[in-house]
């Protein structure tokens, strides 16, 4: 990791490739007349940092993007008010963008007819330029991609020119600020928050930085709220105490209550994978894939070869240990019996992405999918991958199909 992309790293916690780092680095130091980018980063401000950020950041959003979570989210609030009717909603949207999501947030709850008074929403975003533009309310034909567009009828106003402005009464249920999720105080929000919203996040993350991330998240969410991910940070969310929601293409969880009841995959420093019985794309388990047919029972052989099932579950407790090598072996003396085990080649590429192959890790990953081509997490593991390696189009397509077997699975 070269200087530039360690301190952009401290500063935002995403995990940047070195092109894109270069390049925002460049066009700074040719805005600031300076030659030398060992110079450029010795006399970085908090000012230029904040420039150089802006360079980095992705804001790409839209109103009503993924409109089932917020369906889910007006399903799970009415409740809580119907109980109780004086009660306060909170509401966190992080990271917010230019304010297309929080807005939907206040809209959805406005017309699900709950009063103002009943609801805030917080929404903050590590891009300065981003809340500016947020609190401005004002945006372009870009934001409005739903197919059906009546909210903006009734919610913005426009100003002849082709842009649309929020109207103040939902505007005013929103309360914008900049700040970063990793630095965020938790001493007055713990258990803080109903609903959080925080999609497509993760996947800029590195795994240490997904962990606390998801600490974060997980401590600003009260104990029987309802957090809404992006479809590809699911398997994350998972790893990490939280149990996903069974409504379709959602992408909710909730926090995990009960411990898992078998052994897990859990290397140092690799996600694990719990094995307890949830919905069959969004938390794949190690010890035996819910989207496939029991295995036959293993041909007759002498007394002292362990069962083929023995051997996976032995590689994963080797794997909790730190036994690599040891894990590697079972899965190949696994194969050797089960040669079309999707599972084991899942299972040596996240030891091999423990072990810094990620190349490795991506052929393994590969003959799982053409083993089972719905093995939803695989093809979220290679598209994180194929963002790594700055292969926009390629995550893309790995992203897509991931999402379509989520849906149909979810869907049947």
């Amino acid at each position: 990791m070269t200087p530039a992309q360690s301190l952009l790293r401290k500063a935002t916690g995403l995990n940047l490739s070195k092109p894109v780092v270069e390049r925002a680095i460049k066009h700074r130091m040719e805005h600031n007349a300076v030659s030398d980018p060992d110079a450029y980063l010795r006399q970085m401000t908090p000012a230029e940092m904040t420039a150089l950020v802006e360079l980095v950041v992705v804001p790409e959003s839209w109103f009503y993007r993924d409109p089932q979570a917020f369906v889910a989210m007006s399903e799970f609030v009415r409740p809580r008010l119907a109980a109780n009717s004086e009660r306060r909603l909170r509401i966190l949207s992080i990271p917010c963008a230019g304010g297309e999501e929080p807005y939907t947030i206040a809209m959805v709850l406005t017309d699900a007819g709950i009063p103002s008074r009943n609801f805030m929403v917080d929404a903050l975003d590590i891009s300065p330029a981003c809340v500016a533009r947020a609190k401005s309310g004002i945006y372009g034909h870009n934001a409005f991609r739903a197919q059906n567009m009546a909210f903006r009828d009734r919610h913005f106003s426009s100003d002849g020119d082709g842009d649309y402005r929020v109207n103040d009464d939902i505007r005013k249920q929103v309360r914008f600020a900049q700040g970063n999720l990793l630095e965020f105080d938790l001493a007055a929000r713990t258990g803080y928050y109903d609903v959080v919203f925080c999609r497509n996040l993760l996947i800029y993350f590195d795994k240490p930085t997904t962990k606390a991330a998801i600490a974060k998240l997980r401590a600003l969410l009260a104990d029987d709220g309802q957090l809404f991910a992006g479809y590809a940070e699911v398997p994350s969310f998972c790893s990490h105490g939280f149990t996903p929601l069974s409504h379709s293409q959602a992408f909710g969880l909730m926090k995990e209550t009960a411990p898992p009841t078998k052994p897990v995959l859990k290397p140092a420093h690799a996600p694990r994978v719990v094995a307890k019985p949830v919905p069959p794309l969004a938390a794949r388990s190690i010890a035996s894939p819910p989207s496939l047919p029991p295995s036959p029972p293993p041909a007759p052989r002498a007394p002292t070869a362990a069962p083929a099932l023995d051997l996976l579950a032995e590689a994963r407790r080797l794997a909790d240990l730190s036994d690599i090598k040891a894990a590697e072996k079972h899965c190949r003396d696994h194969l050797a019996q089960q040669p079309e085990s999707a599972e084991a080649y899942f299972i040596l590429g996240l030891l091999n992405e423990l072990n810094q192959q990620p190349k490795m890790a991506e052929d393994y990953w590969k003959r799982c999918i053409y083993l089972q081509p719905d093995h939803y997490q695989a093809l979220c593991h290679l598209a994180l991958l194929a963002e790594a390696n700055n292969d926009a189009s390629g995550a893309a397509a790995l992203k897509a199909r991931a999402a379509r077997i989520y849906q149909r699975q979810q869907a049947s």
